[in-house]
């Protein structure tokens, strides 16, 4: 059993003893907490919920909205939703904040309340952590009987989100429509079933094969979109001569793509696609964080835009995008962030303008790939001991590396001409992240076996 109490949400497995798994008492502490802090923040009593198609949601869904109203919130409640979806419908009806309750790309077995402000984006460091102490102290003071709150229902802010991105004007139907696509999606079993058809059918996509698409939250893989758990969708793609694949996460704010020969456009550069025809069309900059592909950037700089990294995190990419007023931003992990909509990762924008792009193209999704450059990242880790001093062993690899350059915002990046590698420790779990990136498998595969040698050398020997 597992409870991760990090400043951008709450997450655990259900069931198990309070705090030390997600159990309802720790629902209530920490969405207690969560109140008392937009009560600080505004007046303003009401607030958004949505959650995903997880077996635990109902569950976790009323004790959430029991307690807001027992703090005296109103409730808008939008039943099975996307993150993106309430992210836009805080905004959309001036609330104090929204709870998505969703545990995104993580196993049945997980759920989480992650916590949004009066933006409908996700908290900063200093707000995340005042909720993680106001819910460890308990001193929350609840309604009395006349001043509980009331709780709306509502059904229809899936389709109102897609006509948001209707009327985006880069979003083009019209080009869409006279592709005559057949889409296969993998909507597995959660809430890309109820959102992503309807934005097909709405962009005038001519057929779309649904599968894994009852909502049932028992997934019929590992939900993370990765190549080692879309190879049903790889297989159905080529099998039904289907001109692409979709797969989302579930909660619906990661997106990546099936070629129509069965093979994958590579999560990493769903983001470069889409940034590629926003830029085409709109010139400015752009932003991904320090272990995304380095394709953005020249992609980026192509177009005559700047490229700038930012911290790992949405939170960080999207108070980067603020501060250069980028018109397109993300995540490596296929999160796509358009400003103009609102600042979240959002797969239901990020297909829109895919399809458009690849539509005005004309070109097959095979060969739109082989449009962009090429390049490879090697993900590894190392588990770390309770005595390591991880801060000297990344000042010992600076004062190694000294003549690369180096960006320190978060871990530590080295690059090498085009190549690079990222370290960074992990907020949940005792171990460095390394991830490494070249034009070549075998070189970005022999970088980050490099660094991992010297790492594991100063742990052997100690740093003084």
């Amino acid at each position: 059993m597992a409870l991760i109490k990090s400043i951008s949400g709450i997450r655990g497995t259900i069931g198990g003893k309070p705090g030390t798994s997600l159990t309802p008492i720790d629902v209530v502490k920490f969405t207690t907490a969560y109140g008392a802090w937009v009560a600080r923040k505004t007046d303003e009593r009401l607030i958004v919920v949505g959650r995903d198609g997880r077996i635990s949601g109902e569950m976790v869904r009323n004790l959430v909205v029991a307690t807001l109203q027992g703090l005296g919130f109103n409730v808008l409640d939008l039943g099975l939703s996307t993150t993106p979806t309430v992210e836009i419908a805080v905004k959309a009806e001036q609330a104090a904040g929204g709870i998505i309750l969703t545990a995104s790309h993580n196993p049945k077995e997980w759920n989480a309340l992650k916590l949004l402000n009066h933006e409908g984006e996700f908290l900063s460091a200093e707000d995340g952590q005042w909720i993680l102490d106001n819910a460890e102290k308990g001193e929350s003071l609840f309604a009395e009987v006349n001043k509980l709150g009331s709780l709306t229902t509502r059904e229809d802010y899936i389709q109102k989100h897609i006509d948001e991105i209707l009327k985006h004007p880069l979003v083009d139907v019209a080009a869409i429509k006279a592709r005559k696509y057949k889409v296969v999606l993998d909507a597995i079993n959660s809430t890309g079933a109820l959102a992503v058809p309807p934005l097909l059918e709405a962009l005038g996509v001519d057929e779309v094969l649904v599968i894994n698409e009852e909502v049932t939250g028992k997934f019929a893989h590992n939900p993370e979109p990765l190549p080692e758990n879309l190879r049903e969708l790889c297989q159905v793609v080529e099998k039904q001569n289907a001109h692409l694949g979709i797969a989302v996460d579930p909660d619906v704010d990661r997106l990546c793509f099936v070629c129509e020969d069965g093979s994958l456009f590579g999560e990493e550069y769903t983001l470069v696609a889409v940034a590629d025809y926003v830029l085409q069309n709109k010139k400015g900059n752009t932003v991904s964080n320090l272990s995304s592909t380095r394709a953005l950037r020249d992609i980026t700089e192509k177009h005559g835009g700047t490229y700038t990294p930012s911290a790992v995190g949405e939170v960080n990419v999207v108070k980067k995008m603020k501060e250069t007023d980028a018109v397109i931003g993300g995540e490596g992990n296929g999160g796509i962030i358009v400003p103009e909509l609102h600042y979240g990762r959002d797969a239901l924008i990020g297909i829109a303008l895919f399809l458009t792009h690849l539509a005005k193209t004309g070109k097959t999704m095979k060969n739109l790939r082989g449009t962009y450059p090429d390049y490879f990242i090697s993900k590894n880790k190392i588990e770390l001991g309770e005595e390591v001093n991880l801060k000297q062993i990344f000042e010992k690899i600076k004062k190694k590396y000294k003549k690369q350059p180096i960006n320190t915002e978060d871990g530590l990046k080295i690059e090498f001409d085009k190549d690079w590698v990222h370290l960074r420790s992990s907020n949940t779990e005792p171990i460095i992240r390394i991830y490494s990136e070249s034009t070549s498998e075998t070189t970005a595969n022999n970088i980050a076996k490099r660094i991992m040698e010297d790492i594991k050398e100063m742990m052997m020997a100690g740093v003084e």
